[in-house]
């Protein structure tokens, strides 16, 4: 068995068991390399999600393009895995990389199918699970329970569980003792589908704070350049992506600004990547658009439009060039 063979499978199972409990699925995975696999939406729930076979395989550079996109869009950027080195990953437990969580196929699978979250997470030293403190200070109080005694029945001491009833997280050794001496759970179990606190999402019709004031550094590509500088000029906020179904991510300045996804290059290629592009744009619910080099009479392929750089300098302002689009887009 080959690694991409591996991956691929997982892909296709990861895929259908979203499709499953009714998310729109498109695939990247054809496009390599790539930032991520599968994009997803249930409702406003949009996740995006690369699948490695060894997590150790994710850098912090690759790491940082997933959470970059996922701020953009705004969507919840996961990692599928299956092992570190040659030790399989646990199921029910959450790994951090590089600011991005890890989980295994079959906890993702529980958690959107069967509605079961996981409790775990690792850190450096084990597994840990975080205490429902409000929760542990009213069982205790309601037994009557001393710190010090919920402490001796936990094996730890009595600022400890201070902390634990503040929230901290402990060790599942000491979950499992805390929540067998009480008889009922304390642990507090995880979202996996909440953004992150220190992700905020873009400002509405804004740059990210990290962008504002500075536009897109040039790529070394004249025509994916000029692409992006038409596009700020027309009154569009840019972000260059790297590693991703498409070169640049628009935004409109509205109080709801919508998204466009761009990508650059010959007619050749617009033919390959079209389908996974318009399938990814029906996804994120925006427009997209392939800038094609050469004079082209082709308005669009397979739903996505196709627009010579000629037809895009044509375009005075952002709503003028949406207004393009939509004329080309598949009903």
């Amino acid at each position: 068995m080959t690694t991409v063979g591996h991956r691929d499978r997982t892909i296709e199972r990861i895929q259908a068991t979203l499709q499953r409990t009714g998310f729109h699925v498109t695939g990247t995975h054809n496009i390599r390399p790539s930032s991520f696999d599968l994009a997803a939406r249930r409702d406003s729930l949009l996740l995006l999600v690369k699948v490695l076979k060894n997590i150790d395989a994710l850098g912090p550079s690759e790491a940082e393009r997933l959470r970059e996109l996922a701020r953009l869009i705004p969507a919840v950027g996961l990692v599928v895995g299956a092992t570190s080195g040659t030790s399989p990953l646990e199921a029910g437990v959450v790994y951090m990389r590089y600011g991005v969580p890890i989980l295994t196929e079959e906890t993702l699978q529980e958690y959107v199918e069967d509605g079961v979250p996981p409790f775990l997470f690792s850190s450096p030293g084990g597994i840990f699970a975080r205490i429902n403190g409000p929760r542990l200070r009213e069982v205790r109080e309601e037994r009557r329970l001393s710190l010090g005694a919920l402490a001796s029945a936990a094996g730890v001491s009595r600022r400890t569980i201070q902390l634990y009833e503040e929230g901290a997280g402990a060790e599942i050794t000491v979950v499992e003792r805390i929540e067998t001496y009480l008889g009922e759970p304390v642990a507090e179990p995880i979202d996996l589908f909440a953004r992150r606190s220190d992700e905020p999402n873009p400002p509405p019709g804004g740059e990210p704070p990290e962008e504002a004031g500075a536009g897109p550094e040039p790529t070394g590509d004249s025509l994916r350049d000029g692409v992006v500088r038409r596009l700020g000029d027309i009154g569009l906020t840019v972000t260059v992506t790297m590693r991703a179904p498409f070169d640049a991510f628009s935004r409109t300045p509205e109080a709801r600004p919508e998204i466009l996804l761009t990508s650059v290059g010959s007619l050749r290629a617009a033919h390959h990547r079209a389908p996974i592009l318009h399938g990814l744009v029906r996804v994120i619910e925006g427009h997209g658009m392939f800038v094609v080099r050469e004079e082209s009479r082709t308005s669009s392929i397979d739903g996505l439009p196709i627009l010579t750089i000629r037809e895009l300098r044509r375009s005075r302002d952002h709503d003028e060039l949406l207004e393009v689009l939509s004329e080309r887009e598949a009903p």
